[in-house]
């Protein structure tokens, strides 16, 4: 216990010094993304891999692994677990459930098709990646294989793509309609393959019939009784006319509380944060929750979960063997599957070319989401280090390919008109 006691300060340290040296990489690569047309979450995407074995550790072996030894990483990865349930409760708050009802035969078609073509392609893809070796856990049986390939091919950088549309002022437009509420019933429908992947890859029936039965009453309770009860929490906003420092300890302990259930039925800890999110009423408390808490978790906590994704992630790995074969498939076939099924699920539905070409960019953007779930992947032994990795590349490519042909296709003197 003294031994402990005396290694504390020297952990505590060790991780401000770490989180000095995330940040001011972070803020500088996210600056540069500004700099050629990116969304500074690419930048801070990238920072995370560049302070790992990718660039780092390939340069300064041994000045990276004094910097994030392994002692210390607890302190860097609980960190990045609360900002990762914190993020997932602001994009839960900026959930609106209304956007579906205007084009809801369109979002709805694109969004069965972008779940449904990257599931088929799975189903492919599954097949030869689980023969490869060396790229899922040992004992992972072909459907498991293809639960997972088909929710990290499905899912949609939501919230990436909500912060893109309003910045480019297209909030209430048809497009920024029709891609956010597309986008966001794939994430939910990917999420969805997810915790049925954890929960069956247990190999314990009794933990599976947990995990359902738990989401089952989880999210009723969630939906009843605690949306019942975060209505009063409105009202005591409004009386107060401010967020006390009460308020907040009531919602910070109903994050907890709602993170620590559902990690305790055997689903990941960010269902919980975003599904309090979601039964949290649209109202001012909700605006000053995100205008208070989205700095702190944007700025200070969410680059150290891309640091903790950085420091698994080994792109030099592609360059052995046969692997950067599969990262070429992998990456092919996501574009395929989201970008081209997307695009021709739109134009079926009656959109025009420049709406059905716009949907499918977007769309095809995976950021911070899909790194979420391949963490969750790889912490639950479902995936190995080479397979997060190809994956990892596919993040970047697919959600740098976003920004600037959307910014392309807008420069088009008509497009403007015919995206309204």
């Amino acid at each position: 216990m003294e031994r402990n006691a005396e290694q504390l300060p020297a952990g505590v340290s060790a991780f401000f010094i770490q989180l000095l040296v995330i940040l001011a990489v972070a803020r500088g690569v996210g600056a540069l993304a500004l700099q050629i047309g990116q969304p500074r979450v690419v930048g801070e995407m990238i920072a995370g891999i560049l302070l790992g074995p990718t660039l780092f550790g390939a340069l300064a072996p041994q000045l990276q692994q004094q910097l994030f030894a392994p002692e210390y990483r607890p302190y860097l990865n609980l960190g990045a677990q609360v900002g990762i349930g914190l993020y997932m409760f602001l994009v839960g708050l900026d959930f609106d459930t209304g956007m579906f009802k205007s084009r809801a035969r369109s979002a709805i078609a694109i969004s069965v098709s972008g779940i449904l073509v990257p599931f088929l392609m799975a189903c492919l893809l599954a097949t030869w990646l689980v023969s490869h070796g060396g790229l899922f856990a040992d004992n992972i049986s072909w459907s498991q294989a293809t639960l997972f390939l088909g929710a990290a091919i499905g899912i949609t950088a939501f919230p990436m793509l909500a912060r893109v549309i309003q910045e480019q002022g297209l909030a209430n437009s048809k497009i920024g309609t029709l891609v956010l509420a597309a986008g966001a019933i794939d994430d939910v429908a990917a999420w969805c393959l997810m915790a049925l992947l954890l929960a069956s890859f247990s190999g314990d029936d009794s933990l599976f019939v947990k995990a359902v039965l738990g989401a089952v009453i989880f999210a009723g309770l969630m939906l009843t009784l605690v949306r019942r009860y975060t209505v009063r929490l409105e009202d005591w906003y409004l009386r107060e006319t401010r967020l006390t420092p009460r308020l907040l300890l009531v919602i910070l302990l109903l994050w907890v509380v709602s993170v620590s259930t559902t990690e305790w039925i055997g689903l990941h800890a960010v269902f919980g944060g975003f599904v309090l999110g979601v039964v949290m009423p649209r109202g001012l408390l909700a605006s000053h929750l995100i205008k208070r808490l989205q700095p702190v978790v944007l700025i200070a906590l969410v680059p150290l979960f891309f640091t903790v994704s950085g420091l698994k992630t080994d792109l030099s790995l592609l360059a052995e063997g046969t692997l950067w074969q599969v990262a070429l498939a992998v990456i092919a076939a996501s574009i395929f599957a989201k970008a081209v099924a997307c695009y021709i699920a739109a134009r079926l539905c009656g959109e025009n070319h420049p709406m059905a070409l716009a949907v499918g960019i977007l769309m095809n953007a995976r950021g911070m989401m899909e790194l979420i779930l391949l963490n969750i992947a790889l912490q639950n032994g479902v995936i190995k280090a080479d397979l997060f990795s190809v994956l990892v590349l596919m993040t970047i490519v697919t959600t740098m390919m976003a920004t600037p042909l959307f910014n392309y296709l807008q420069r088009r003197p008509s497009f403007r008109q015919q995206i309204q």
